[in-house]
């Protein structure tokens, strides 16, 4: 990290804290940052250096707990070391039936820290959808795009989601919005035939790809982005 890039984080610290927590907009900002800054151990220690300086010098009697819970955010967000000269990354297969690609998707879920951007044909499985609604409520941004035809379908959760208010997405077209993929973090891609249904689990043959290969997540991303950008919200219908 070069002597801008550190300018750059601790000046993105201290506005992150000046209210003692950070916001959701904030740790997305601040995840991003992250990602493309912290490439060694040394990069790593530095934030935690700046985030700890960050607290003392606030004023811990009054904000001590807000402060405590802000720090933890923070080092949540700290990615770990990328090996140099690394441009491979290692990838999971799941297949079902079964609970594997469940399983899988769940925890990706769970560990998201910053954001997650999902694009599935169809979401039924309560299970999963349970645990999208809980990223979002500790304050992950949850980003949907779905089809609009099985968005309707009955035990489709798309529209519960929504009205928790997590932004969703629809195609509108003639044709089905077919992807089953989801990006979490900005660093990991899940992808594959899986649907988001009980019946994927519990029947059908499918399978899951995971994977940080930074190629193919950028490629994914930019699917997402672009889709997004073309698509409307659900709510404007």
């Amino acid at each position: 990290m070069n002597g801008a890039q550190q300018a750059e984080v601790e000046r993105a610290l201290r506005d992150s804290a000046d209210d003692y927590r950070l916001a959701r907009n904030e740790r997305e900002a601040l995840g991003r940052l992250l990602e493309t800054t912290v490439v060694s151990s040394e990069d790593a220690a530095f934030v935690r250096n700046r985030a700890f300086n960050v607290v003392r010098e606030q004023d811990l009697a009054e904000h001590g707990h807000t402060l405590l819970r802000w720090l933890e955010d923070v080092m949540r967000l700290i990615p770990g070391p990328k090996a140099p000269g690394r441009t491979a990354a290692a990838a999971e297969a799941h297949f079902s039936p079964g609970e594997a690609c469940r399983a899988r998707i769940v925890g990706l879920l769970d560990a998201a820290r910053a954001t997650a951007d999902v694009c599935v044909f169809t979401i039924t499985d309560d299970t999963i959808s349970e645990r999208i609604a809980a990223a979002h409520q500790r304050g992950v941004s949850v980003r949907i795009i779905t089809d609009n035809d099985k968005s309707l379908d009955e035990g489709s959760d798309a529209r519960r989601l929504e009205r928790m208010g997590i932004a969703v997405r629809v195609d509108r077209s003639e044709h089905h919005m077919h992807h089953k993929y989801a990006v979490f973090d900005r660093q990991v891609l899940l992808t594959g035939s899986y649907n988001w249904t009980r019946s994927a689990a519990l029947h059908n043959r499918e399978n899951l790809l995971v994977t940080r290969e930074e190629r193919l997540v950028t490629a994914f991303r930019h699917d997402f982005d672009t889709l997004w950008g073309d698509l409307e919200r659900w709510s404007s219908s």
